[in-house]
């Protein structure tokens, strides 16, 4: 966690969304609390990130501006309701403005903007106190707003993903405990990742509480159980293939991950999006799926060095963009503007 030096000037709070190749739905509670070996993730923080702005206001009113601007008196009437409970952790509860900005947009993406959100919330309402938090703290504090304080149907990958940066295997133990292992990437797989895997944005946001709860009551069922426990080998699966530098492993296991995660709830897919996959594998891809809940967001894709001229050519009007890793997680900057 960089460093800083509490003041009257602003506190700006930079952290990444995710992209998760194998495991994702083994981090929801109605997986790991019911398997003794718990769920794992291998997932990897990318250089899109959010951004949570904080500025003393010389009113007493708290502004929090977003999609859209809310200006209230009490902290009870947010509507946004990350940022209130952020806020309530912290004890601000006037004089203070918020302004949050994404790189990518910030909700339905499937890259975990939310928890996102959440993580950079609560290191800059804790940085404005003076207290700096450990990636650790920052995770599970997320963890603990979504999931406990304002019951959303979702997993813990993504906040741990935004609050570490870096690539990791994530194991979601059966006594509600987290281990983040890191995996090492050189200058040289680094360049090659962002050379191999593309994002290609399918047009299309989602809600994905409905895809989760639906998925979470079926968790229970035998079909689904059996490929929750391959998509957590998988994810140990994908670990290894990172650490021999094997990117066409990972590829290959996307695919596969993909043709599991689509039997897992009715609506993660639908003809427009299998057909947007199918493009993608037509332009030689050695796998593609589609990130997060499913229903929407960005498609992750592996191929050849040339699969991202290859889609652009395919599909001219395609929203596409290399991946590329944030090594650094969520982080506190001081933004100082001289006289």
């Amino acid at each position: 966690m960089k460093r800083f030096d509490v003041g009257s000037d602003v506190i700006l709070s930079r952290t990444p969304v995710r992209v998760s190749f194998c495991g994702g739905g083994t981090d929801l509670e109605s997986f790991w609390g019911a398997h003794p070996e718990g769920g794992a993730v291998t997932s990897m923080a990318i250089s899109s990130h959010i951004y949570v702005l904080l500025n003393r206001r010389f009113e007493s009113s708290i502004r929090v501006a977003y999609t859209k601007t809310e200006i209230v008196e009490s902290i009870d009437d947010l509507e946004h309701e990350l940022v209130k409970e952020a806020l309530r952790k912290a004890d601000l509860s006037s004089h203070i403005e918020v302004v949050t900005i994404a790189d990518i947009p910030s909700r339905g993406s499937g890259l975990g903007s939310s928890s996102t959100l959440t993580v950079g919330l609560l290191n800059a309402v804790h940085g404005w106190n003076g207290q700096q938090q450990v990636s650790e703290d920052l995770a599970r504090g997320a963890c603990e707003i979504e999931i406990e304080k304002l019951g959303q149907p979702i997993g813990q990958q993504d906040q741990y993903a935004a609050a570490y940066g870096g690539l990791n295997h994530i194991v979601f133990h059966q006594d509600g405990t987290v281990s983040v292992e890191p995996i090492s990437v050189t200058n040289d797989l680094a360049d090659r990742i962002a050379e191999e895997f593309i994002l290609i944005w399918t047009g299309r946001h989602r809600k994905a509480s409905d895809i989760l709860e639906e998925q979470s009551r079926r968790t229970s069922s035998p079909t689904s159980m059996d490929r929750l426990i391959r998509m957590r080998a998988q994810a140990i699966e994908v670990r290894d293939a990172f650490q021999n530098g094997d990117l066409a492993t990972v590829g290959s296991l996307l695919d596969e991950a993909w043709r599991l995660k689509r039997n897992l709830a009715s609506n993660i897919t639908d003809p427009a999006i299998d057909a947007l996959h199918g493009e993608v594998m037509a332009c030689g891809a050695t796998g593609c799926k589609l990130l997060g809940a499913g229903g929407g967001g960005f498609l992750l894709a592996h191929g050849g060095g040339d699969l991202e001229t290859k889609v652009r050519n395919r599909l001219p009007t395609a929203k596409c963009m290399p991946l590329k890793i944030d090594l650094h997680g969520s982080v506190l900057m001081k933004v100082t503007i001289d006289d």
